[in-house]
Order: structure tokens, then sequence, then C-alpha cells
């Protein structure tokens, strides 16, 4: 089977739970990682949405490498917060997870609109998913206005194999583990915490 620009994220998700079904960090981590390329494609409308994510990504490697053990899975990086009543800080993990998970959030219902939506402008993608996930939670709006023509960028992102499809079993495979992050942060009631 041909590679797509989704290949390495659908198939590090084959790795991203335990047998127990709880999200491990380091696979996790390492499959949002592999959307930064993708995000590239879109030059520098989201460059903001991509320093974002990187940030996120970097804050929670950076404390899973402290102790890899203790922060096997995801959900300990919160836990041990919640322990000392660090979670709600704004650089805390659990923000940059709730952060990290808006982001996919976001890239996932964007990546679906391409897919289910083929007759739709970029721009038309964009706002959709933006209302969608992110609109809610602060204020800013990824500069739409300069996303890329939807063919320019379908093209840049095509291979010999076949992108909508990837792109759709991407999300459909993404889907679960966000929904699944956001349903552990609400039960901490650290679900709704917003932009300052």
């Amino acid at each position: 089977m041909e590679e797509t620009v989704f290949t390495p994220a659908i198939e590090g998700m084959k790795h991203m739970k335990s047998d127990h079904g709880e999200i491990l960090t380091k696979p996790f981590l390492d499959a949002c990682k592999t959307l930064l390329p993708i995000l590239d494609k879109f030059g520098a409308s989201m460059a903001v949405v991509k320093s974002d994510i990187s940030g996120n990504i970097s804050r929670l490697d950076s404390k899973y490498n402290e102790n890899p053990t203790r922060f096997n899975y995801l959900y300990a990086l919160v836990q041990a917060e919640v322990e000392t009543n660090t979670a709600k800080n704004s650089s805390s993990c659990t923000n940059g997870l709730l952060w990290l998970t808006r982001a996919m959030d976001f890239l996932v219902e964007l990546f679906r609109n391409l897919y289910q939506h083929q007759d739709w402008s970029m721009q038309q993608a964009c706002n959709d998913s933006y209302s969608k996930t992110l609109k809610k939670w602060h204020g800013w709006i990824v500069a739409i206005k300069l996303v890329p023509d939807r063919k320019k960028f379908m093209d840049v992102i095509a291979s010999k194999g076949d992108t909508y499809a990837d792109m759709d079993k991407f999300c459909e495979s993404f889907s679960p583990v966000l929904a699944q992050i956001h349903k552990f942060l609400q039960s901490c009631g650290l679900d709704s915490m917003k932009a300052t």
C-alpha cells in the first residue's frame, strides 16, 4: 500500500493504547507530532496553530522524560498535577494537554471537512472547523484569509496513495482518542478552562 502524509499518524495510533485501553503518553505525543509537517503545507496561515501544538507537545514531552515510568500513561501527567493542586496553572501539563487536544479536535474536524465536503473551499472548511471546535474557548481566529487554495493544498499533500481515504481513516481513528481525553479531563473538572 502506498503511503500518504497521514500514514505515520495512522501507524502511530496502532500503538497508542495499552492492553487495558489506556492512552500511552509517548505514542500519543508522537502521533500528534506527525501532523506538524502537514501544517507546514498550509504556509503562514497555520503558523500559530503549529506553534501552539508544538509548544504543548514539548511541555508534555519534557514532563514525560523526567520520569517515563511514572508518566507512561497520559493521565498520570494530569493526576500528578491534581494531587499538587497545580493542574489549573497556565503552564501546567494539564493545560498543555487540554489545548493540544482542542487543537487536534480542530485538525480532525478540518480534515473531516476536506474529506466529506470536497466541494468546499479551504476557507469554508477552516471556518466550519474553527466554529465547531475552538471558537468558544478563545478569541483568536486562524488566519483564514491566508489559507491556501484547496486544490493547491491537496496537490501539495497528494501522494501515490489515496490521500482522502487516509484522511478519513485518520479522523475516524483519532476522534475517539480525543473524546476519551476530554471525558477524562471533564471527570476531573478540567475540560472547560479558557485561554487567559
